[in-house]
């Protein structure tokens, strides 16, 4: 007997082949049924020369091959559906073994990135190839909010100890997360979480009078009478005109919020559909960890189920749908079937309206544990980081970039804490100095949203971020790079006020003389590590290394080197104790004919 395939990249590979199979199966289906339908329809041919070409059948005949053909087309709707649901699930699995060949083919995340912010420029969690595009599963919007402010904000210890539980637990769980992907496919929500929560409890349109319900079914139950008794000779016209024109003043009266009322639902209407299809899925599951438990029960508060909730709305907007059949609608305008719907969605509204931001915090939280547990499941070797209390740390064995490719990418060590708490990083530009700022503070930022991250092990304490790699002038503020670099240090500073400080600072204070320079990132850095705060700064200016004597046991240098092979400059991106003793720079310069 052959085991099952463990490696991710295996048992993505044998569900895609069955995926795939599948798919054919079901276009071969959906060709068969093209056939029928074809068929039942060929036969009106035949039937049509036999009623008209002779005496031997009736017109009614010709009606025969209707009830098939209603049948065949509605069968074939099925298959279709289905067609398009092993579409999504082959996709599913084609974009899991991109992602584990390091392609970040999630969604970009743009719109949450903010230049402001003290880290996300920096660390680039947004944008193409960002760390957001290669975590991000989510199918809804509130989903990627979600994700997005995991990622802006650390969260307690406690927290990420919760994520971590639950991500543990929805990491095997493959059939789960690829049927929450499909349900959510077919629906992105275009509103968004604001958007939906705004509907929710916004004013209502139609006129509160509680009388109204009774008189708009007692007036179309009346209607429906009348219109029955004249059809049946029962009597004449008379009453079925009075109905008539009760209708007509009612909806004359109401037209303008029942539009408002059903035309407001419509957009919302479509995402909703889609969170009670995903709540539906996740209510299902036999799940244990704490956090699961919580979202779950947060779906299912105060004697209302989310799943059900929205699936009674998702019917009523259906039989809303229905209005605008060209064969119902007069019918609909008789039976008031419009102030009746509209009545019923403020009614839902009124009653469900204010659980509609926990249920969309919910869902969203959820879809954020899928996109870690997603990751955890590809990366089986990526470590859950250790949660420590106390002062600023940060200990990394085997740390490197999430978004390097596995067999490029060089795992270094880095601890951080009493007594060591600077460490300036020196070496030649490319050498490897800015990628690993970036490496800590992905890490810090990935372990202190609950997911796990790319090293061998990681203790870390709760950490606040700060970063700058990336001063950049800005010719529409009028303000220069230094100018941009010390807004951002001011920025750090005052997070060193609030709690336990990760720092990550690029070639510090490149923008102005040596003098300066050295005199300004001594003091910025003595400040930072004498509230307690941790971190790296990195430069190519060895004149920066006096900074460390000042600092004693409290500071370090470490280094990167480099050496030319056949006239170029050569890394092996290992970081070194101590500074770095040899400059290839001259040598590269003459190399290229520069007359140095």
């Amino acid at each position: 007997m052959t085991a099952a395939p463990t490696a991710p990249g295996q048992v993505y590979a044998v569900r895609l082949a069955a995926r795939r199979e599948a798919l054919a199966r079901r276009e071969r289906h959906s060709g068969w049924v093209s056939n029928a339908r074809l068929a039942v329809a060929l036969t009106l041919v035949p039937l049509a020369w036999a009623v008209w070409g002779g005496p031997h059948l009736g017109g009614g005949w010709l009606l025969a091959p209707l009830g098939p053909f209603l049948a065949l087309v509605l069968f074939h709707g099925s298959v279709i559906r289905g067609i398009e649901r092993a579409r999504a699930a082959v996709v599913f699995h084609e974009q899991a073994l991109a992602r584990l060949g390091g392609k970040a083919i999630g969604p970009e995340g743009a719109r949450f990135l903010d230049e402001g912010h003290p880290y996300a420029a920096d660390l680039d969690l947004f944008g193409a190839g960002s760390l957001f595009s290669l975590l991000c599963t989510a199918q809804t919007q509130v989903g990627e909010d979600v994700l997005a402010a995991w990622l802006l904000a650390p969260a307690g210890a406690a927290e990420v100890r919760s994520r971590q539980q639950a991500v543990r637990e929805l990491a095997p769980a493959v059939d789960l997360r690829e049927e929450l992907a499909l349900l959510g496919a077919d629906v992105r929500v275009v509103g968004g979480r604001e958007a939906l929560e705004r509907w929710a409890v916004s004013a209502r349109a139609l006129p509160a009078t509680p009388w109204l319900p009774a008189a708009l079914i007692g007036l179309s139950t009346f209607m429906a009478a009348t219109a029955a008794g004249w059809a049946l000779g029962a009597f004449g016209p008379l009453p079925f005109l009075v109905a008539l024109s009760g209708v007509l003043l009612v909806s004359r009266g109401l037209r303008s919020a029942v539009q408002v009322t059903l035309g407001a639902v419509e957009g919302p209407s479509r995402e909703l559909a889609v969170l009670a299809r995903l709540t539906a899925r996740f209510a299902r599951e036999p799940l244990a960890s704490e956090a699961l438990v919580s979202l779950r029960a947060a779906m299912t508060a105060d004697g209302l189920d989310a799943a059900d909730r929205i699936a009674a709305l998702d019917r009523l907007l259906a039989w809303a749908e229905a209005r605008h059949n060209q064969l119902f609608a007069p019918i609909a305008f008789l039976l008031c079937w419009g102030p009746l719907l509209a009545w019923l969605v403020e009614r839902w509204r009124a009653r469900c309206g204010p659980h509609v931001a926990r249920w969309l915090a919910s869902v969203g939280a959820l879809e954020a544990l899928v996109s870690f547990a997603t990751y955890a499941f590809d990366h089986p070797d990526d470590a859950f980081p250790e949660i420590a209390e106390g002062p600023a740390r940060f200990e990394a064995t085997g740390l490197t970039h999430p978004l390097l490719p596995a067999d490029r990418a060089v795992r270094n060590d880095l601890a951080l804490g009493a007594p060591l708490r600077l460490v300036l990083v020196s070496g030649s530009n490319m050498s490897g100095k800015s990628t690993l700022l970036r490496s800590v503070g992905t890490g810090a930022v990935m372990a202190l949203a609950g997911c796990p991250v790319r090293a061998h092990a990681l203790r870390l304490s709760c950490l606040q971020v700060g970063a700058s790699l990336r001063a950049r002038d800005s010719l529409q503020e009028g303000s220069s790079r230094f100018y941009a670099e010390i807004r951002r240090l001011s920025q750090i500073a005052a997070l060193a006020e609030k709690g336990p400080l990760l720092f990550l600072l690029d070639e510090i204070l490149a923008g102005t003389n040596s003098h300066d320079r050295r005199e300004g990132a001594g003091a910025v850095l003595a400040a930072l590590v004498s509230r307690g705060a941790v971190g790296l700064v990195t430069s190519h200016d060895l004149a920066l290394a006096e900074i460390v004597p000042r600092l004693g046991e409290r500071a370090a240098n470490m280094h990167f080197v480099d050496h030319l092979e056949a006239g170029r400059l050569a890394f092996d991106y290992r970081l070194r104790p101590g500074l770095v003793q040899k400059s290839n720079a001259v040598e590269l310069m003459r190399a290229v004919g520069l007359p140095v």
